[in-house]
């Protein structure tokens, strides 16, 4: 019996790719779901009326069917570097944008959100085997690298006309993978993501790289000899770095809920902070939050949310232990919140001008370049983790997920506007449960009739 002999033939399809829209649609409901007709009907009122749109959708992805719809929403009142902005924000998550907006808010009238960009440098690497020595190499890299770049000209002209190119290469190699280098280079894409321009750089690099080598006079036979194993952009760019910070005297403050003072906040929130800068548990669930805000501005502008929380997580990680990418300082009467993130951004090229609503979150904002962009989204990150502590430590974090909570259940059970005023004014101090809410609606329609 042939190995796959067990799947049924239905479920499996050769050709798929080549089938139409629709045509993989029908293939799809007829053997996946028990009501094709209506799966199918459903999954194509989601495409875009526009066709032209729909086009543009479709060339995002392979073997495309319908559109995944996510609300786009808006952040108010940010004020940054003193700069007001109105910030896209695409979440699923319920109280994300209404906490950043409220903590926005708050710190509107505290003097704002302070930026400032560290560094916008990202990296690539050309990875090798090689059996000469690496000292030797390491003194060739200037002579090298001007070649790599004569040889990549038309790959670099454009970009260096604009302010950017190759800042500098390194050798790196690991004493335990036997005869293996490293090229590390530095790059300066300006207000792109640069990782097609980056991979392409690296790749003609590589060509250059066994030509230097094949054909150098000092080497010998063996020496001669190098094999490609990859030439890749990193995701983990700790230079291209951005600070976001909000700082007051303590008793501006003010008070808040549950009678708490301005001191005690400040007590509890830098205790908060400490916590999450020591346990690792802690940690995660505080980055995640960060990253609530941040995903959200990375997803309206079309750029790479995957690679922005792997470099974010991993420079959490940079001294051997997770820790919180946020801080706190409480110094006599001042208190400081900051966050330090790296975060490779752009605001041009790929899917940022593509993407219809892209285009629009990046003209909301003003056109930013890519550093300001960069610090746009450090600001929302910080605000949406400034909100979740102060959450935490006063009214407790369920209070504004449970206000969200209530309003997608009272859509889904359909109740009319005429009962949510009553229904939400019962389960204000209340837990909350599909079938409860349920429950009390019933009992307000019997109470009618």
């Amino acid at each position: 019996m042939a190995e796959n002999a067990h799947i049924p033939v239905s479920k499996t399809i050769s050709g798929f790719s080549k089938l139409s829209k629709r045509g993989k649609i029908k293939w799809m409901v007829e053997n996946f779901f028990k009501d094709p007709e209506i799966v199918m009907h459903e999954l194509m009122s989601y495409w875009h009326k526009n066709e032209d749109q729909q086009k543009i959708l479709d060339g995002f992805a392979e073997n495309t069917i319908t559109n995944f719809p996510l609300p786009l929403s808006v952040a108010p009142n940010f004020l940054i570097n003193g700069k007001t902005y109105c910030v896209p924000m695409v979440i699923e998550e319920s109280s994300v944008v209404a906490a950043a907006s409220s903590a926005a808010k708050y710190w509107m009238d505290r003097g704002g959100i302070q930026t400032k960009i560290f560094g916008t440098e990202k990296l690539g690497q050309i990875h090798f085997n090689w059996k000469g020595n690496k000292s030797w190499l390491e003194h060739q890299i200037p002579e090298l690298l001007q070649m790599m770049k004569e040889n990549a000209r038309d790959i670099l002209q454009n970009m260096e006309a604009r302010g950017g190119g190759v800042k500098k290469m390194q050798l790196i190699h690991f004493p335990k993978l036997e005869n293996y280098c490293q090229f590390l280079v530095s790059f300066e894409t300006c207000d792109s993501m640069g990782a097609n321009f980056i991979n392409s750089c690296l790749e003609s690099f590589a060509i250059s790289l066994q030509q230097f080598l094949a054909t150098h006079e000092s080497l010998s036979e063996t020496e001669r000899h190098s094999e490609i194993i990859m030439c890749i952009l990193s995701n983990y760019t700790p230079q291209c770095l951005v600070r976001a910070e909000v700082s007051c005297r303590i008793e501006d403050l003010g008070e808040f809920s549950g009678g708490i003072s301005a001191q005690e906040f400040a007590h509890k929130f830098f205790t908060a902070i400490q916590i999450a800068k020591e346990d690792s548990y802690r940690a995660v669930t505080h980055n995640k939050g960060i990253f609530n805000g941040i995903d959200a501005v990375v997803l309206a502008t079309a750029n790479d949310f995957r690679a922005i929380e792997a470099c974010g997580h991993a420079y959490a990680s940079r001294s051997g232990k997770y820790r919180s990418l946020s801080d706190c300082e409480v110094d006599d009467d001042l208190f400081r919140f900051w966050l330090d993130i790296p975060l490779a951004m752009g605001s041009v090229g790929g899917l940022t001008k593509l993407h219809p609503m892209a285009n629009r979150s990046l003209e909301l904002l003003g056109n930013p370049g890519a550093e300001e962009l960069m610090m746009i989204t450090a600001s929302t990150g910080l605000m949406q983790n400034f909100a979740a502590v102060k959450s935490l430590i006063t009214t407790g974090i369920q209070q504004g997920h449970m206000k969200m909570h209530l309003a997608n259940i009272l859509n889904q059970l359909n109740i009319p506007v005429t009962y949510h005023n009553q229904i939400e004014t019962y389960f204000a101090h209340k837990k909350i449960s599909y079938s409860d809410v349920r429950n009390y609606y019933t009992s307000l329609q019997v109470k009618e009739s």
